[in-house]
């Protein structure tokens, strides 16, 4: 005979153990960041030379965890990092049309303009950035508010534009790929991203430099080659749930190849991060958010 108490008993505790998780993942997790420490020579890197890279990826400033407060506490963690270069992966806005509660652009660009790197501070474009911003789309082309924003507060903003830099590390190309998915698709066949990599790697010189690229979507590292060092990049949130190492849902045609993390191909490195925000969903179970730290040689 079914014992009704013990069976009520069971659906009770169910029931709490999914609201306990639920709560965690929509409250606890996506509210709190860490930092994340790669350590590695990646092909090429020239021997005894050391390179500290802080990298912020997916901030999605206005969101439900990621008020203004919380970019100044990202900002000034990052700067206690004492990074030699500092590289910001794009989406710096909401996943969803501007609302009045959002920060204005000029304020959230004030604070990242605080941020400290002893080589420069560089950004990339996410597909938020140009998705959100209705004239682009309208046109099919930039510039965008985010990016003329954060020039005007002194950030470079690398589309498709390769830089040699006299790093700590000594000369090191620092390049930036436009986004692989710009514009939101409205015939098929139409190319909607204004990334150009070949574009790109023509401005760099076979002179010896690795190159390190930033690009917001990881999937372009399936192409990307020997010459480029090391690729940077972010959008995935790491699945945003990640179980085991395991991710459910994740916004690349390589599903978890390129989810998150220190990747290695053919003697080629990619490093993707989680990421600060949040996209569509709010919520983050098993992949909180975070800084990455990435030191090389």
């Amino acid at each position: 005979m079914i014992d009704r108490r013990r069976v009520l008993k069971t659906l009770a505790g169910l029931f709490l153990a999914f609201a306990g998780t639920g709560a965690y993942a929509a409250v606890w997790e996506p509210s709190r960041f860490g930092v994340t420490r790669y350590r590695f020579s990646p092909s090429g890197w020239p021997q005894g030379r050391r390179l500290r890279l802080a990298v912020i990826s997916d901030l999605h400033i206005g969101s439900l965890h990621v008020p203004l407060s919380r970019v100044a506490e990202i900002v000034d963690a990052t700067n206690a990092l004492n990074p030699d270069l500092t590289l910001l992966l794009g989406d710096f806005v909401a996943s969803r049309n501007r609302i009045a509660s959002d920060p204005p652009l000029g304020d959230w660009v004030t604070e990242l303009a605080r941020l400290q790197a002893r080589d420069g501070v560089f950004a990339v474009l996410g597909n938020h950035d140009w998705w959100h911003d209705a004239p682009t789309q309208s046109a099919r082309s930039g510039p965008t508010q985010v990016g003329l924003a954060l020039e005007r507060g002194g950030i470079p903003v690398l589309e498709n534009r390769a830089l040699r830099l006299e790093t700590a590390a000594g000369p090191v190309w620092l390049a930036g790929l436009g986004d692989q998915i710009a514009f939101l698709p409205r015939l098929r066949g139409r190319p909607n991203g204004v990334d150009d990599l070949p574009g790109t790697l023509a401005q760099i010189r076979d002179d010896g430099a690795p190159v390190i690229m930033m690009a917001h979507e990881p999937d372009v590292f399936a192409r990307m080659p020997e010459r480029v060092a090391l690729t940077l990049s972010g959008h995935t949130h790491g699945g945003q749930v990640r179980l085991l190492g395991w991710a459910p849902i994740v916004p690349s045609r390589y599903g978890n190849r390129y989810a998150y993390g220190h990747v290695r191909e053919q003697g080629r490195d990619l490093v993707v991060s989680a990421g600060i925000g949040t996209s569509q969903l709010p919520i983050r179970f098993g992949i909180p958010p975070e800084i990455v730290l990435i030191e090389l040689g």
